[in-house]
């Protein structure tokens, strides 16, 4: 039986790769800051945490970390941790960027004094590469990074290719585009239009406040995309790969479908406030996903309006 160590189990990510990983026969352990007085309420959704053996792990603490990697003895880490919101990186710039670089760099450097042949995953994100001007981006576009979250993951995966050279480490990272899941906190703007939209279409009178909505995004499904890092995984050598569905769309579509989904007009409900506009933006997000296929055959199945419709739940 092989092992597994999520790193973040509590998040989106996290808590449907343990639910992957054990439909594979895994022994999945999982951390958080606080084992003991988190509550889990992903896991619990998806009725796991029973099966899950919950550590107490700061990622910005070696000694923290390389325990847990003793207690564990995995086969298999995957580091889903940090900070996760690119809004919320600009208000806590200086914890975001701890959180991605110290994480990961205490795990490498565990593996690296272990030796024992761990593979690692490593989640980078597709906000490294800042605005590639409508340019789909693949794993050899330069990374421009425009927020404290991209400049944060942007400097993590070049840690992970670094000790993947100097150490021979088997160490690879998955730059991940928007994905999205009933299990994502209404903070993200997604959840935040999908959960408005179904107030109001059970009677609420609020209206939905956002910034821009003329930006584009790749979104795919996020229970695919944990089988990507699975995947990546497996593989004979550690390389980094896209994972997206190769599609954009604009913010605006994502609000017209969804209202359209609840048979309710969006121009009603919409209100822009400038105090929702970030700093930097990107404008146009766009991925080349064609190195997962040709190399994992691995490929996005859910499009964009099941997403949606996956993510109201009609």
């Amino acid at each position: 039986m092989k092992r597994a160590l999520i790193c973040g189990v509590s998040g989106q990510d996290g808590a449907y790769l343990a639910n992957f990983l054990l439909s594979k026969g895994y022994e999945v352990y999982g951390t958080s800051r606080d084992a003991q007085g988190s509550f889990f309420t992903n896991l619990v959704k998806l009725q796991i945490k029973d099966l899950i053996h919950l550590i107490s792990m700061d990622p910005e603490d070696f000694r923290s970390v390389l325990l847990a990697v003793k207690k564990s003895v995995p086969d298999e880490i995957y580091f889903l941790a940090g900070q996760s919101s690119v809004g919320l990186s600009f208000e806590q710039p200086a914890e975001t960027i701890q959180s991605f670089t110290l994480g990961i760099l205490n795990i490498l450097e565990a593996v690296k004094l272990e030796n024992s042949g761990i593979r690692v995953y490593h989640a980078g994100s597709s906000e490294a590469f800042g605005d590639t001007n409508g340019e789909a981006a693949n794993e050899l576009t330069p990374f421009q990074p425009r927020s404290p979250y991209a400049l944060a993951k942007a400097s993590s995966t070049w840690l992970v290719n670094n000790y993947r050279e100097a150490y021979d480490l088997f160490a690879c990272t998955g730059i991940l585009f928007n994905h999205e899941s009933p299990l994502r906190p209404e903070r993200f703007v997604t959840q935040k239009i999908i959960q408005t939209a179904k107030r109001i279409s059970a009677g609420s009178d609020e209206k939905l406040i956002l910034g821009r909505t003329d930006i584009s995004r790749d979104w795919g499904w996020a229970p695919e995309y944990v089988e990507a890092m699975w995947m990546m995984l497996q593989g004979d050598l550690p390389e980094d790969y896209i994972i997206a569905t190769g599609q954009s769309h604009s913010l605006q579509e994502f609000v017209e479908l969804t209202f359209q989904c609840l048979d309710l007009d969006w121009k009603k409900y919409l209100i822009q406030s400038e105090g929702l506009i970030r700093p930097t933006d990107l404008k146009i997000s766009r991925a080349d996903p064609s190195k997962a296929l040709i190399n994992l055959g691995w490929r996005a199945k859910t499009d964009f309006k099941l997403l949606i419709t996956s993510m109201l739940g009609v």
